[in-house]
């Protein structure tokens, strides 16, 4: 089967900025299309903006989210794709005729949406409602899979789309530098992006201790390795809405190594090639096939009322 090229991006968005989020979009798939990737891969809302949407009204959302693929952004994203032959993978609000919406992540080529994905377990804005169905689709002679953000968070999520058939798992996210408790979790300085380029040093190691970096690398690995798949990892970098983010975009493989990651305390993409043959030479490839669902499907199958509950959204009056 096709080895594949594949990059991952980080980005600083800006909120509610369509139009600038997706020239952004547009000049790192052009960057990525000219080292040869096939397809590219961008942050949770990465058209729309994310956290600012917390202290947004139903009328407000309404008017961000967009139909999908109606909507203008996939028209723009197809536009893209055509002119520098990359397929893209991107985030948004969608809504849908009845006006229900949704935080959604789109697989688009030359001829429009190849699939979308529903967040699984979203939490933004009281308005957005939960997908109800895996993602799992064929491109390249792959089998893609897409899980935003919290979603990769449940473990169940994640080997479901394995077990779909998924061999990359697309994991666009807008995480990490927020309070938690999790030991050392909390926001990180808004300062020290202001101030990065005279002092990186302090900006660093705030993204790689325990509020960034350290965090991901306790459960990403495990996600890659306990599944035998490819892991593409997106997240934004610097200020979204009031909060500072640390990109740290990579791709890891199914051994639970990183193939490539952004470094830069700014803009940038991450590439790495893709082997189908390390699938299967994966310990969690082996593990899958000594499963005994026997023991454990009515344990795992048990009704169960899951835990809604925000945690972390600011204060807000929404009408």
């Amino acid at each position: 089967m096709n080895d594949l090229k594949v990059s991952t991006a980080q980005f600083e968005h800006r909120s509610g900025d369509k139009e600038y989020n997706l020239s952004v979009i547009e000049e790192l798939s052009k960057q990525a299309a000219k080292e040869g990737s096939k397809v590219i891969s961008f942050h949770e809302c990465s058209i729309t903006g994310y956290t600012f949407a917390c202290l947004l009204s139903l009328a407000e959302m309404l008017d961000l989210a967009e139909e999908i693929p109606d909507g203008d952004s996939i028209v723009r994203l197809t536009e893209i794709v055509k002119q520098h032959k990359i397929v893209i993978l991107a985030g948004l609000f969608e809504k849908d005729k009845e006006d229900n919406m949704f935080n959604a992540y789109v697989c688009v080529d030359k001829n429009g949406l190849v699939a979308k994905h529903r967040k699984l377990h979203p939490f933004i804005n009281p308005f957005i409602s939960p997908g109800n169905e895996y993602c799992v689709f064929n491109l390249f002679g792959w089998k893609f899979g897409i899980l935003i953000c919290y979603d990769n968070n449940i473990v169940e999520n994640v080997r479901a789309t394995k077990l779909l058939g998924a061999e990359i798992i697309f994991m666009p996210h807008v995480t990490m530098c927020t309070p938690s408790t999790r030991p050392g979790a909390g926001f990180v300085d808004s300062s020290l992006w202001e101030n990065r380029k005279e002092d990186p040093t302090s900006l660093r190691l705030e993204f790689e201790g325990p509020k960034g970096r350290t965090w991901l690398m306790k459960w990403l690995p495990a996600r890659a390795y306990d599944n035998s798949v490819y892991v593409v990892f997106s997240n934004p970098i610097g200020m979204d809405d009031d909060q500072l983010k640390n990109g740290c975009s990579m791709i890891l493989d199914p051994f639970g190594d990183i193939l490539a990651e952004c470094r830069n305390l700014g803009d940038d993409i991450a590439s790495a090639v893709l082997f189908h043959d390390n699938i299967e030479k994966a310990g969690g490839h082996r593990y899958i096939q000594a499963r005994r669902p026997d023991l454990y499907q009515e344990i795992i199958g048990k009704a169960h009322i899951p835990d809604q509950k925000v945690v972390w959204l600011r204060q807000q009056n929404l009408k």
